[in-house]
């Protein structure tokens, strides 16, 4: 059967939330056990099974791996039952593994769905990242400029000093002489251990966050999944690769990249609309956590449609044995 080309975001994005919410709910009992290879096992395969339900031809694009290196959602895999749309699927069954394990906030299983080929094929290597939330002109920022530059850029495009700008910035010993740098211009930090998807969504509701910024590396396939999530919640998102060998040189080829110094917007990292579902796993700035009470436990999931600029904020109480 000839895969269709009609991508209902509308009539797929209920199917979408449901995915997020089974692998959140599967890795609920591993929150604070200290397991997160069994915490992210629980939400894999739940993620899967779930998957499997929806009438599509998915492809896994940014998932965890190729095939020889994951046994989990790989790279390449096909999900559904293959009567639908063919559509590319970006996916974190549990984005902040190590946050699910020391139950610490902002854990979250999130997913993302465009048509066939509208999103980059990332790499697994790293990307440097530049994201800011709405309501900013093009270029305000750039990944050419240092971090004091942003800052200051940012804080005028604002219309404050560099005191009333908080940039979000993944803990890493790489990241030593940003922060350093973004401290000496009177901007505040927030430093995350994890999850940088959720840390650039953070940019994209600053007066809920308190969040102005996000920079730094981390993931690339992340960055594709936090430039779906801005494609719907409006932002700005900047990212180039980077390599620490012909090993992750070689990689990029092989997923199809030929220029290895460009930089990607959000726009050609999400080439058409898409959706994007991400329900919570411990409580976070976005949204709350996995509840469990007697009888019942309890997941909210945040799903959007870039299409209409939509965010539905979706509670499900669901009765456990």
């Amino acid at each position: 059967m000839p895969v269709s080309t009609d991508f209902n975001d509308r009539a797929l994005s209920l199917g979408l939330a449901r995915v997020s919410e089974a692998a959140a709910i599967a890795c609920a009992p591993l929150i604070g056990r200290g397991n997160e290879k069994a915490a992210d096992q629980a939400a894999v395969d739940a993620m899967r099974r779930q998957l499997n339900k929806l009438d599509i031809a998915g492809v896994v694009v940014i998932g965890e791996g190729e095939r020889d290196e994951a046994p989990m959602l790989f790279i390449g895999e096909e999900v559904g039952t293959g009567n639908g749309p063919g559509v590319d699927i970006a996916l974190d069954p549990l984005e902040g593994t190590t946050l699910t394990a020391k139950d610490m906030p902002n854990a979250l299983a999130v997913i993302a769905m465009g048509p066939r080929g509208s999103m980059l094929h990332a790499p697994d290597v790293y990307m440097d990242k530049l994201a800011i939330g709405p309501g900013y002109a093009a270029g305000v920022v750039t990944l050419d400029m240092s971090p004091s530059e942003r800052v200051a850029a940012l804080a005028a495009a604002k219309g404050c000093d560099a005191t009333g700008i908080m940039v979000c910035v993944l803990e890493r010993p790489r990241h030593e002489q940003i922060i350093e740098e973004i401290r000496s211009t009177g901007a505040a930090i927030r430093l995350i251990t994890d999850g940088d998807v959720a840390g650039v969504m953070h940019c994209a509701e600053p007066t809920k966050t308190g969040v102005d910024m996000y920079m730094g590396s981390g993931g690339a396939p992340e960055g594709v999944l936090a430039a779906a999530a801005l494609k719907c919640m409006g932002g700005q998102i900047l990212g180039r690769l980077t390599f620490r060998n012909d090993d992750e040189r070689g990689r990029a080829a092989k997923a199809g990249i030929t220029d290895f110094d460009r930089v990607y917007t959000r726009d050609e990292m999400v080439t058409e609309d898409v959706i994007f579902a991400a329900t919570g796993v411990t409580d976070g700035n976005l949204v709350p956590g996995i509840k469990r009470e007697v009888g019942f436990i309890t997941a909210e999931t945040i799903l959007m449609r870039s299409k209409t600029g939509s965010v539905r904020r979706m509670q499900y109480r669901n009765p456990v044995g």
